[in-house]
C-alpha cells in the first residue's frame, strides 16, 4: 500500500536525488522495498540509457564501439519500458487490495503514474548533470550563466511535474480518475517483428 500521494511523490523525489549521485561514486544497487524498489530500478536503467548515449555522441570512439552501444540503448530503453509498466501493474494491484473502485464516469489521464516517474527520474539525471556544468572550472561565465537559467527551468518542470503527479495519484486512488495500463509493445527488439531481423533469420535458415 502506497503512503499518500504527496509523501510518494516526495520519496520518490529524494530517492531519484540520492541515487543519482550515489551511483555516480559507486556500483547501482537497490535498497528500497514495494513501489520504490521497481521506482528504483527503472531509474536504474535511466541512468545507464543516460551515460550510453553520451559515448554514442563522441567522435572519438570506434565505429565497433558505437554499434555495442547502440546494442545497449536498445536493450536499456526496452527495460526501462519494461519497468514504467512494471510500476504501474503495482499501482493497479495496490488499488485493487484498496477495493478503490472508478466512478463510472471517471476519465482517463494521457499518461500513466509509472511515465511521469520516468519523466522525473530523467529530470533528475538532467539536473545532476546540469550542477556538473556549473561545477567546470574550463569554462567562461557565460557558459555557467547559461546553464544556470536551464537549471532553474529545469526545477520549475520537475515541481510541476511533480504536483502534477500527486494531483493523479489522488484522483486514481479516490476513484475519480481511472488508471488503464497500455502497453508499450516495441518493434524493434522483438525478432518476430522487426522486419530486418526476421528476414535476416529467414536467410540465415535458407543458407543453412
Amino acid at each position: 500500500m502506497i503512503r499518500s500521494p504527496a509523501a510518494t511523490v516526495k520519496d520518490i523525489h529524494e530517492l531519484h536525488r540520492v541515487t543519482v549521485q550515489q551511483w555516480h561514486q559507486q556500483d547501482l544497487d537497490n535498497p528500497y522495498e514495494g513501489l520504490l524498489h521497481v521506482v528504483c530500478q527503472q531509474h536504474q536503467f535511466n541512468f545507464l540509457l543516460w551515460h550510453e548515449e553520451d559515448v554514442a555522441r563522441s567522435r572519438d570512439v570506434t565505429d565497433r564501439r558505437i554499434a555495442k552501444v547502440k546494442r545497449a540503448i536498445d536493450g536499456y530503453n526496452q527495460q526501462r519500458n519494461d519497468w514504467i509498466e512494471k510500476i504501474d501493474d503495482l499501482l493497479v494491484q495496490q488499488l485493487g487490495e484498496q477495493q478503490v473502485t472508478p466512478e463510472p464516469d471517471a476519465p482517463l489521464n494521457t499518461e500513466t503514474p509509472g511515465s511521469a516517474i520516468d519523466r522525473l527520474s530523467i529530470m533528475s539525471l538532467r539536473i545532476y548533470h546540469m550542477h556538473e556544468q556549473l561545477d567546470r572550472t574550463d569554462v567562461e561565465p557565460e557558459h555557467r550563466d547559461r546553464v544556470q537559467a536551464k537549471l532553474d527551468l529545469c526545477y520549475q518542470q520537475q515541481a510541476d511535474l511533480s504536483n502534477s503527479l500527486v494531483e493523479l495519484l489522488e484522483d486514481i486512488f479516490r476513484g475519480q480518475k481511472r488508471l488503464k495500463l497500455y502497453r508499450q509493445m516495441k518493434m524493434y527488439n522483438d525478432p518476430t517483428l522487426n522486419p530486418y531481423l526476421y528476414a535476416s533469420q529467414s536467410q540465415s535458415r535458407q543458407a543453412s
